[in-house]
């Protein structure tokens, strides 16, 4: 299989280029040739900025393309036109973002956004791969997605915060619904999978209580849990989505972490077990030495003041 991959040296390409490799295929790139240039000096490097021109990839044929890195509608456009008789399926990484109703847990079909949100602009670049690849097209849409090099922080910020002890504020109720998706468990299923189509690329949900229970365990802690419900946490002035990780806090959102995943799981998509992604992100995060500016997603001064604040 000779496969293009559009980007490629993120977090979502890169976790797709070695599951490519992994699985014998014939790599090549096509990017900017910005962010992390060296990453995979064995592959054919094509250098173009795929907003304005794709010509550098002129004349040749590749078995399948797979965007990771498609945002606005013009630009996967320009891609679509230019690949639609060199490649034989066109894989478009999305979001489960796009769906309207967020209240509800989001399955294949339902509504989604036409706006000029993130949400609604990949609903927009969806419907340019579907409609100039048809079954040859096959749409995942991502929700959490997790695991070494995530550059985030909100995944490994919990093992770490295990590390320090102390009490540990824990966002919600152990109940909440808690979603991800192993990023290399993505990159293998888009790589393998012969599905067309649209389909939720997502983990199994599990309580909140659990996964954090998981991170303790890999950290060797024995820390307590202090549990703050989302609205004492609003009330005391916590920004939802980005005031303590993982939690969502946004009751328009509130069932952002029930997506129904079983039709991609129906067609191959396999997740690796928990403890597992954990532990490998744990020993990522250690390796590198924390997080790469030094500064915590909820410093330590913020979680002691709400920690009193919520009390």
């Amino acid at each position: 299989m000779h496969l293009l991959i559009l980007g490629g040296t993120r977090f979502v390409g890169r976790a797709v280029v070695d599951a490519a490799l992994a699985a014998g295929a014939e790599v090549t790139l096509f990017n900017r040739g910005l962010t992390a240039p060296g990453l995979f000096p064995q592959l054919e490097t094509v250098l173009g900025d795929r907003s304005t021109d794709l010509s550098a990839l002129a004349g040749r044929r590749f078995d399948l393309v797979i965007d990771c890195a498609g945002y606005e509608p013009a630009v996967v456009a320009r891609s679509v036109a230019a690949l639609g008789e060199a490649v034989d399926r066109y894989v478009f990484v999305s979001s489960v973002s796009v769906y309207a109703d967020q209240t509800t847990a989001p399955v294949e079909g339902a509504v989604v956004r036409e706006d000029d949100s993130y949400g609604g602009r990949k609903a927009a670049c969806e419907r340019i791969v579907l409609a100039g690849f048809g079954d040859r097209a096959l749409i995942a849409r991502s929700g959490l997605l997790v695991g070494p090099h995530d550059p985030t922080e909100r995944f490994a910020y919990w093992t770490r915060r295990f590390t320090r002890g102390g009490p540990v504020l824990a966002p919600g109720h152990p109940a909440d619904p808690a979603q991800f998706l192993d990023v290399r468990d993505l990159g293998a299923w888009l790589v393998d999978a012969t599905a067309s189509g649209i389909h939720n690329a997502v983990g199994l949900s599990l309580p909140m209580g659990e996964l954090l229970d998981v991170c303790r365990t890999v950290a060797g802690s024995n820390a307590p849990l202090v549990w703050r419900s989302t609205a004492d946490l609003l009330a005391a002035g916590v920004a939802p989505w980005m005031g303590v990780p993982l939690w969502i806090g946004d009751p328009a959102w509130s069932a952002a972490n029930l997506v129904d995943g079983r039709r991609a799981r129906a067609h191959g998509l396999r997740t690796r077990p928990i403890v597992q992604t954990v532990t490998d992100v744990a020993t990522w995060d250690a390796a590198r030495g924390g997080p790469l500016d030094g500064r915590e997603p909820l410093p330590a001064d913020d979680e002691r003041r709400l920690l009193l604040a919520t009390s």
